[in-house]
């Protein structure tokens, strides 16, 4: 689809999925350490970049419902070890991409690995190197955004 100066994949939007592993501090607080990251195919948009797992939303389907699924078709993530927290939006009128913002959930474990060739890698980054890695441009954008969202729910 194209709006604008943009061109996107999903005539009915996209979603992906911002998974984070969080832990309590001595002071109480619970804190993001770790965010499941994707590598992208090099032959893919944006190539070689990371970024979240994510895709197009199919018609009828919610950006919630879209995002787990597209997670677990691209990372093998199950929608039933995580925990919603929240959703952060980029809205360009005709075209919206959503990011869910979850947590691992209490009791589960989530092992993330690539299953595509969408992917070179998937795999948790601890959330103080991912300032370091070539990011998606969109997701550099707004991770400081998502990270709040994980931090304050």
């Amino acid at each position: 689809m194209e709006c604008g100066d943009h061109r996107h994949w999903g005539l009915h939007g996209a979603a992906g999925l911002f998974l984070v592993r969080r832990e309590t501090a001595v002071d109480g607080v619970r804190r993001v350490t770790d965010v499941v990251l994707q590598h992208r195919a090099v032959w893919s948009h944006e190539g070689g970049t990371w970024g979240i797992p994510g895709g197009a939303v199919a018609p009828d389907e919610s950006a919630e419902a879209g995002a787990l699924r597209e997670a677990g078709e691209e990372a093998g993530v199950d929608p039933a070890a995580v925990r919603v927290l929240g959703e952060h939006l980029l809205d360009h009128g005709p075209w919206s991409y959503t990011t869910v913002v979850a947590e691992v959930a209490p009791g589960a474990r989530v092992d993330p690995a690539a299953t595509d060739a969408e992917s070179i890698a998937v795999r948790w980054v601890p959330v103080d190197e991912v300032p370091a890695l070539p990011l998606h441009p969109a997701f550099a954008a707004a991770v400081a955004d998502l990270l709040a969202v994980a931090s304050t729910a």
